[in-house]
């Protein structure tokens, strides 16, 4: 079932005066629980495709469907509703807020839903189970390492049980034995749960695990198949 569409999506900005396109008439759709990766050199417009998808800005032309709704045509307050209730985020820096621990950063958006505590502490519970830090519950930011960190920020993006899970270079900043348990950790969870999974990554080996390879150049996307 699909799940995401672009139609005919353009995204330019202007630097001093000139027109810059970093998206140029982009077409695809993705159906639910496709893993895909995003490929492309630096300054290709991968983040710019990953803000769209994401509902986080708005395409100088075109349309983004997402189940069936036409997200920049949603008012700001139901725009970010649905946002935070089917996306998920993960970036390239964790930002997890250092005085709080790590299931107390995992909990927040939870409890910002205003969730029953003991259901989003059960939540909580489970992904650090499954990340491999339960141990590590009440520690704080300062007191993790750089692969912990980022293992919080992919169970905070989980919390809410989004349906699409979007990645920015969620691995740019560790080493590769370090990213490679990451990559492993939201693929299985996202195979386990039926999510959806968007990755954009400079890490050509990743694609290979894809459902969906997205290819950019000059602005403009190929779609491939693995």
């Amino acid at each position: 079932m699909e799940i995401l569409r672009l139609e005919d999506v353009t995204k330019s900005y202007f630097l001093d005066g000139e027109e810059i396109q970093a998206l140029r008439r982009v077409n695809f759709s993705l159906d639910a629980g496709d893993i895909t990766v995003i490929l492309g050199p630096s300054g290709s417009g991968k983040s710019t495709l990953l803000t769209l998808l994401g509902g986080l800005g708005k395409p100088s032309e075109g349309k983004v469907w997402c189940r069936g709704k036409s997200l920049y045509d949603l008012g700001n307050e139901e725009l970010a509703l649905w946002r935070n209730k089917i996306f998920g985020f993960v970036f390239q820096f964790h930002y997890l807020m250092p005085e709080l621990t790590a299931m107390e950063n995992i909990m927040l958006a939870c409890r910002i839903a205003r969730k029953p505590f003991e259901e989003c502490q059960a939540r909580a519970q489970k992904l650090l189970s499954h990340v491999g830090l339960t141990n590590r519950a009440g520690h704080k930011p300062g007191e993790l390492s750089g692969g912990e960190q980022q293992r919080v920020a992919v169970c905070r993006a989980l919390m809410n049980e989004p349906e699409i899970i979007l990645a920015d270079e969620p691995t740019g900043n560790l080493d590769l034995k370090t990213a490679e348990g990451i990559h492993d950790v939201l693929w299985e969870i996202c195979q386990k749960e039926g999510r959806t999974l968007i990755v954009v990554t400079h890490y050509e080996p990743l694609a290979k695990r894809a459902d969906h390879i997205l290819s950019l150049s000059g602005g403009q996307v190929i779609k491939k198949k693995n």
